[in-house]
């Protein structure tokens, strides 16, 4: 304990002479020190459209619902909502302005909608969390399902397509015509292919060239015959 005191009181008086190296003790305690944490901006959300005095979705329709009192009225509405309930009225809107009647619950638009509240969902989670691969893998599943959809919507109902993809902000990007998976094999196919063919380019090189002032030679004898011909008298 003595030289546990000692140590620290040497310590103690390194620092204070100007860089002294302070005790291994103190250092331990050092790394102890939580670093600064970046506080996170504030990312834009697609539910901020959604005003705080909405009702949530199972009380927007009671008959009593405008005779309550204020603080209830307030824990009714989206301002004590959680995020589950603001996505679901957020789907609802989305669906709304789809939908082909009232009751469309299984249209391909419907779909569609439904798909793209939990895409945006999901890419607000994964920008507080990118380290979340379990959503991002969900996240992409439900991408190349909404691919999918709009890829058939766009063949059989381009109409609807195009009012589908106004009405959800959606941004629709042409497959490519042709592709195919990039392998190792392919890769050293194309490479010897490449080689080849630099090769078989070299052995003609000569023989183009040949061909080329042979045919110059026989351009350059025309002119000079028909120069001939025009300066003779008749």
């Amino acid at each position: 304990m003595l030289a546990l005191r000692t140590a620290l009181g040497r310590g103690l008086a390194g620092t204070g002479r100007g860089g002294a190296a302070c005790s291994p003790f103190i250092q331990t305690a050092r790394c102890y020190a939580r670093p600064v944490r970046r506080r996170l901006k504030d990312i834009p959300s697609h539910l901020d459209d959604l005003p705080p005095t909405m009702l949530k979705k199972d009380y927007a329709n009671v008959p009593i619902i405008n005779s309550v009192d204020d603080v209830v009225r307030r824990l009714l509405s989206l301002e004590m909502a959680s995020q589950k309930e603001k996505v679901k009225i957020k789907t609802q809107q989305l669906v709304e302005k789809v939908r082909r009647s009232p009751n469309d619950n299984g249209s391909i638009e419907v779909q569609v909608a439904m798909l793209t509240a939990k895409i945006r969902t999901y890419e607000e989670h994964l920008q507080k969390h990118p380290k979340d691969k379990n959503n991002r893998r969900r996240m992409l599943m439900d991408i190349d399902r909404r691919k999918r959809l709009l890829a058939y919507l766009r063949r059989v109902r381009y109409d609807t397509f195009e009012n589908t993809c106004k009405q959800l902000n959606i941004q629709y990007t042409l497959p490519p015509p042709y592709s195919r998976r990039i392998t190792k094999r392919w890769r050293v196919k194309k490479a010897l292919c490449l080689k080849v063919f630099e090769e078989v380019r070299k052995m003609k090189a000569e023989e183009r060239l040949k061909q080329r002032k042979e045919r110059r030679a026989r351009v350059r004898a025309a002119k000079e015959k028909q120069a001939q011909c025009e300066g003779t008298p008749v």
